[in-house]
């Protein structure tokens, strides 16, 4: 595997971000970025989190839906469902970790059991 790329489904930017911190607060339950609610808090990122993701044998990229889509759709179209965790591999991008995994993924703790789980079968 060459890399694991994260995708938020949240846009880029600073507005986007207030929005979306904003939200969580307001109106948590339809929050609609899973991969978000379990990695941040409400501005800056879960220390546990950041520690998990530095400490990774593999490279790994984060980035925005709006991102994801300029840099890949041309190769991928739109055929991926955010948030998602795709592994870069050889033979192109596979899921990694699903949107609807995400639904069921309880707290933080699932979220890098999982991907611990996951790295040992490539």
């Amino acid at each position: 595997m060459k890399k694991l790329i994260f995708v938020y489904n949240a846009d880029s930017g600073k507005l986007n971000a207030l929005m979306d911190s904003l939200q969580k607060v307001v109106n948590p339950s339809s929050y609609s970025c899973k991969l978000c609610e379990l990695t941040y808090g409400l501005v800056d990122e879960k220390k546990e989190w950041k520690k998990f993701r530095q400490s990774l044998d593999v490279k790994t990229d984060f980035l925005h839906k709006n991102e994801f889509l300029k840099t890949y759709a041309s190769k991928f179209g739109h055929k991926f469902e955010f948030p998602v965790v795709l592994a870069q591999t050889d033979k192109g991008l596979e899921v990694f970790i699903s949107k609807n995994e995400f639904s069921e993924i309880g707290d933080l703790e699932v979220l890098m059991e999982t991907i611990r789980k996951r790295l040992q079968l490539y």
